[in-house]
């Protein structure tokens, strides 16, 4: 049982709109008990939107958690049981408007794995064509287009502190990198 909790309890803490809190009681390797709080959630999905300009289409928005406008990639959440892709596209065309030819899966991180269930799945869209925005009805954000190595280097300057955007970011450059 080296490196495995067992699970002895869960008690649902909260229901919310977003996430589900439980208390878990759980065994370790050494016949502890200890209590594991844990966050369940749906997972999401973000797209870094390459034009053929080599420009990413960025959105600003406010993150009410740490209230600060943050420069961003589009992403947004997945349904429960929602196909990780189509969210990828939904949520490209509600965001910014855009439509892409190609989809370049680019991985998934864990973004917070010592409490929370969250997988975010990344993508590189290419070939975009400009449609209209269709954001939700609580979604305010702004869309602009930054040239790819200036976003880079925001990233690597602490501008960019989002860490979907700042890995996506940095595993598209290694993918372009790559097939040059």
């Amino acid at each position: 049982m080296h490196l495995e909790e067992k699970t002895l309890e869960s008690e649902l803490v909260y229901d919310g709109k977003i996430v589900k809190l439980y208390r878990d009681k759980a065994l370790l390797e050494n016949n502890s008990e200890v209590i594991r709080e844990v966050i369940k959630h749906p997972g999401g999905v973000c797209v870094v939107p390459l034009t053929d300009n080599n420009e990413v289409i960025m959105v600003t928005q406010l993150r009410y958690p740490h209230q600060k406008v943050l420069t961003e990639i589009p992403a947004g959440k997945l349904e429960w049981g929602e196909d990780h892709f189509s969210c990828g596209k939904r949520e490209l065309k509600e965001e910014t408007g855009c439509t892409a030819e190609k989809y370049d899966y680019l991985g998934c991180l864990l973004p917070t794995p010592a409490y929370d269930t969250e997988v975010i799945h990344m993508y590189l869209a290419r070939g975009l064509s400009q449609a209209e925005q269709k954001l939700d009805a609580d979604e305010f954000l702004d869309v602009k287009k930054i040239p790819f190595d200036k976003a880079v280097e925001m990233v690597m300057n602490g501008e960019i502190t989002d860490a979907k955007t700042q890995l996506a970011l940095l595993k598209t450059k290694l993918l372009l990198e790559s097939e040059r």
